[in-house]
């Protein structure tokens, strides 16, 4: 079963993408993708859907 999940800016805090992800396994994503806000590549981190 999969599921969406946000990818949130470690610096700002925006949440930017959206992606698929497997729910069996407890490893979070962390993705180093480009912040529209600080305008610069950085690390993403995995945020539930609210």
């Amino acid at each position: 079963m999969r599921e969406y999940v946000w990818l949130e800016c470690k610096d700002c805090g925006a949440r930017n993408y959206r992606a698929n992800k497997e729910t069996r396994g407890p490893e979070r994503l962390e993705l180093k993708k480009f912040c529209r806000k600080e305008r610069k590549h950085t690390t993403h981190k995995e945020s539930r859907k609210k």
